[in-house]
C-alpha cells in the first residue's frame, strides 16, 4: 500500500517532510490537514496530533526529521545522509532554542511577558552563525541539515523581511532565496484541497 502522509502546506515541519520525500524519489498519498479541523482519521493516527505524520503499513512516524530519515534511508540518490555529526547538532539547535525564539517572535501575543523583540535577537544570533558557516551549502555539498532548517530560516524571515533582508547575512540570504526560487521549492508547495474521508486520493512525490 501507499504510504499516507498527512501534511499541513505552510507548516515547517511538514514542508522538510515532503522535501525528504522528493529528493528520495518516493511517492505517498498526500492528505492535506487544515489544523482548525483535523481529521478523526489523522487524530486516530498520529499521538501528538500534529503535521507530519506519516501511516506506511501500520508503522506510524509522527516527528518531521524521523520522517526525513525514514525516506533517506530508502533511497538517498542527493546524498543528504552523508553529513558530520554537526548537522545533526545543528538541527537539533533549530529544532529547539531557535524555534523557542521564532515562536516568541512571530505569535508574542500567545506567550506574554516574553520581549518579541529580545527573543528576535537570540534567534538573529543562530542565523548569524549559520551565515559564518554557509559557503552555498551548509557543508560541501547539499545535506539534511540544508534542508531540515531551511523552513524555518524561511518561516522566521517573512515574519518582517524588510528587517531580515537588512541583516548582515550574504550567505544566509543567498542560500534561503536560491531555495525559494527553486522548482522543489514549488513543488513542495503545490496547493492541495484539505482531505475528507472518502476522498479521491492525491499522490504525492517522484
Amino acid at each position: 500500500m501507499t504510504p499516507v502522509l498527512y501534511s499541513f502546506r505552510r507548516c515547517p515541519y511538514a514542508i522538510r517532510a515532503r522535501l525528504a520525500i522528493l529528493s528520495a524519489g518516493l511517492e505517498v498519498e498526500l492528505r492535506e490537514v487544515v489544523l482548525r479541523d483535523k481529521p478523526a482519521a489523522f487524530l486516530a493516527a498520529s499521538p501528538s496530533g500534529t503535521v507530519p505524520c506519516l501511516v506506511n503499513a501500520g508503522e506510524v512516524i509522527d516527528e518531521s526529521l524521523d520522517v526525513m530519515i525514514w525516506a533517506l534511508k530508502q533511497h538517498d540518490p542527493e546524498g543528504w545522509l552523508s553529513m558530520p555529526q554537526a548537522g545533526y547538532e545543528l538541527i537539533a539547535e533549530i529544532d529547539g532554542p531557535f524555534k523557542h525564539a521564532l515562536d516568541r517572535t512571530k505569535y508574542a501575543d500567545r506567550y506574554p511577558g516574553t520581549d518579541p523583540k529580545e527573543q528576535r535577537a537570540m534567534a538573529a544570533s543562530f542565523l548569524s552563525n549559520l551565515d559564518a558557516t554557509i559557503d552555498q551549502w551548509i557543508f560541501e555539498a547539499p545535506s539534511l541539515a540544508d534542508f531540515a532548517i531551511l523552513p524555518f530560516v524561511r518561516q522566521f524571515a517573512f515574519i518582517d523581511k524588510g528587517w531580515f533582508d537588512a541583516q548582515a547575512w550574504p550567505s544566509l540570504q543567498t542560500w534561503l532565496e536560491r531555495f525559494l526560487a527553486s522548482e522543489r521549492f514549488a513543488q513542495i508547495m503545490e496547493k492541495y484541497p484539505q482531505w475528507h474521508e472518502g476522498d479521491k486520493p492525491i499522490l504525492f512525490g517522484r
